[in-house]
């Protein structure tokens, strides 16, 4: 090591110049004029050129994969009666409620059953009792999450349900 030689300290993040050397200590000087003394063990040369044989091969990078089971299009489930049963008209407003509580409730052990994320539930905006009747069940369930029902109350006729 020789005065004017470029240094790094080794545990450090401090590089400099060497400017003096007395024994076993040698004062740097960092890029901005401050000096600092250190022992000549605890410093290292920095030489660019010992680098100029050393082939370097570029890699290309390979991409990382991504999950497609968190950015499928989340499952739907539209609890309109027509689309439940052949004949709505056979059924009172109790039975209709019913069945639509029963299918909710087996859709979303289906979801937890096969792993999905996401679920949709299409209840329509209507006068709320099917919207009611949606947010009982669902804050009836444990590991997962919904929309708040007072940001929305009355406003969307879909609620969007997240598996944990």
């Amino acid at each position: 090591m020789n005065i004017g030689d470029s240094v790094s300290v080794i545990d450090d993040q401090l590089k400099g110049k060497v400017i003096s050397i007395k024994g076993k200590k040698v004062t740097i000087e960092d890029e901005h004029g401050f000096p600092y003394e250190y022992e000549a063990k605890e410093l290292v040369l920095q030489q660019a050129e010992i680098y100029d044989q050393v082939q370097t091969i570029l890699k290309e990078e390979t991409s990382r994969p991504i999950s497609k089971k968190h950015h499928k299009k989340p499952f739907i489930l539209d609890l309109h009666f027509e689309h439940l049963v052949k004949n709505p008209s056979d059924y009172d407003s109790f039975e209709r409620l019913f069945r639509q509580k029963e299918k909710l409730i087996t859709t979303i052990e289906y979801c937890r059953k096969n792993n999905l994320k996401k679920l949709e539930i299409i209840h329509g905006i209507g006068d709320g009792v099917l919207q009611q009747m949606v947010h009982d069940v669902l804050e009836s369930q444990t590991n997962l999450e919904f929309q708040n029902k007072e940001i929305l109350h009355h406003q969307s006729g879909t609620v969007l349900v997240y598996f944990r």
